[in-house]
């Protein structure tokens, strides 16, 4: 998805965001497997990148974090913006957790992050956002 020099700064831009607040993350950048049933699920309108984390994290109740930045280009003006940030963690059973910025920005899940977590992710969440939306100059 990163097809100027802009856009490839933000996604940089987005994996530090994260790296800062959580320095032992190691990131993806492809997190999905390179099969035939995994790339029609892919939404193309979407950034994805990876985050894992040596062993089971206490702190997120998780071992990795996907993080989506959804896009929607608008078909009358071309203008294309980030629309939300979906965020999971997964563990040896699968799915631990979600957040969604589209609806309520709370949790779901049979886990959640701890207080403090959550409410970086939000933040990084926030300033995601901020970044694939700020105006061109």
């Amino acid at each position: 998805m990163a097809t100027n020099l802009e856009l490839a700064s933000n996604i940089a831009t987005a994996v530090n965001l994260f790296k800062f607040e959580f320095p032992d993350a190691k990131s993806d950048l492809k997190p999905w497997q390179n099969d035939p049933q995994t790339r029609e699920l892919v939404d193309p309108d979407s950034i994805d990148i990876g985050f894992h984390f040596p062993g089971i994290s206490s702190s997120w109740r998780s071992r990795s974090i996907l993080i989506q930045i959804r896009f929607y280009e608008d078909p009358i003006t071309g203008l294309r913006r980030a629309i939300g940030v979906e965020a999971a963690g997964f563990d040896h059973k699968g799915e631990a957790w979600r957040l969604s910025t589209v609806e309520n920005w709370n949790f779901v899940g049979r886990t959640e992050p701890k207080v403090e977590v959550g409410d970086k992710l939000k933040k990084i969440c926030r300033h995601i956002l901020e970044l694939f939306n700020k105006p061109n100059e």
